[in-house]
């Protein structure tokens, strides 16, 4: 079993990186607005929606890393500067170490001005209906950004199997065949 947690700021690609995993790997996508566009529309962005998409989340988890699957592929947005953040990342890979998993993580980073067109994507605003209101979402990304500390500090994810990938200038395509090769998926 491989648990692949993708994670950096909004619209830097993550979800759509997972995808093109799944094309070349036999690993299962799991990104993080499954959970939260369950619950979105009935709580906006919430307190009671994350507790629920928190619930269905480790849920999953808990039955995948029991299962004989391949692997699980999740998305995060990760505020390095939030104890809770780390709390849950280190909370969500026991789920899966406690079954043998091996944990990758995978890094993103991309220019603020990359991320915003991003944002605007058909496929990112299909999958996602909360961000469809793209001036709203916009306003939350940078938002965020100034708020949180999304990418992490050289050296402090210091671990094996981790790569720190900035996709500014790259396809997503271009970074799943990285990262597949890189971990030997």
């Amino acid at each position: 079993m491989k648990f692949i947690l993708i994670f950096g700021p909004q619209a830097v690609g993550k979800m759509t990186v997972g995808h093109e995993l799944t094309k070349i790997t036999d690993l299962k996508l799991f990104h993080n607005h499954m959970s939260i566009e369950l619950f979105q529309p009935f709580f906006g962005f919430g307190n009671e929606t994350w507790r629920l998409a928190n619930l269905v989340r480790k849920e999953l988890f808990e039955s995948f890393a029991k299962s004989d699957q391949y692997g699980l592929i999740f998305t995060y947005v990760w505020a390095f500067d939030l104890q809770e953040d780390w709390d849950y990342v280190k909370q969500t890979c026991a789920i899966f170490e406690s079954h043998g998993a091996e944990i990758y993580f995978v890094e993103l980073e991309a220019d603020l001005d990359e991320r915003l067109r991003r944002n605007k994507t058909p496929y990112r605003l299909e999958q996602k209906p909360s961000k469809r209101n793209v001036e709203q979402s916009e306003q939350n990304l940078i938002k965020t950004m100034d708020n949180h500390r999304l990418n992490s500090d050289p050296g402090e994810l210091a671990r094996s199997n981790y790569m720190r990938i900035n996709n500014s200038k790259l396809s997503a395509e271009e970074v799943a065949s990285k990262i597949k090769e890189t971990f030997e998926l």
